[in-house]
């Protein structure tokens, strides 16, 4: 990435950790949470892959086209529940974002074979610039939203018994796996991933 080979593995790893934790969570729980831990499972990893640095594994040019058809497809599987909001909007804009920076980062828009992955910073890219900074004005908030739900006074519960640690990051709606505090953190570890990786446009 932009800083570097060694934050580009870093990013890759925490994504590729997150992913796996949410791969874990969608053998138990309701369907919608399964469903949902499916839709995270699939931003990890594809972070993780966005973020090798490029010079260890520089992508076929047909590689952006291939993450851009399955996050378009994934945000369209997300539309009709983004629809009712809570995370499933979370969700859309997660997916279309991956779909922007996979055309912004495609070879036959920077001009250069390879030259538009994540690990080439922001010279090889070509996003523009008002999208960019609103996803990142997003994901800003996102993330400090999900850092707020970890921090310890959100996981006091109110005298009534009902306490903020079973709500998602940011107020979107939250996991009731039985372990909100990591899917919180697997949320933020993405939301800050996902920052990174537009900064990179």
């Amino acid at each position: 990435m932009h800083g570097g080979a060694s934050t580009g593995w870093l990013l890759m790893a925490l994504c590729a950790v997150s992913g796996a934790y949410c791969l874990l969570r969608t053998r138990t729980g309701t369907p919608r949470e399964r469903r949902t831990a499916r839709s995270e499972a699939l931003m990890g990893f594809g972070m993780a892959a966005m973020a090798v640095p490029a010079a260890v594994l520089s992508p076929p040019g047909w590689a952006w086209a291939v993450y851009a058809v399955l996050f378009g497809t994934a945000a369209l599987r997300a539309l009709r529940p983004a629809l009712r909001g809570g995370h499933h909007l979370h969700h859309l804009v997660g997916s279309l974002a991956m779909v922007y920076m996979a055309v912004a980062m495609a070879p036959a828009v920077t001009g250069g074979g390879g030259g538009g992955h994540a690990g080439h910073g922001a010279a090889g890219a070509g996003g523009i610039p008002v999208l960019t900074g609103v996803l990142l004005v997003y994901y800003a908030f996102y993330v400090l939203g999900s850092a707020g739900r970890l921090l310890p006074a959100a996981a006091v519960a109110p005298a009534g018994g009902t306490g903020a640690v079973g709500r998602g990051p940011g107020g979107f709606g939250g996991g009731t796996d039985g372990r909100p505090e990591l899917t919180t953190a697997c949320r933020l570890t993405m939301g800050i991933g996902m920052f990174a990786m537009l900064l990179t446009l």
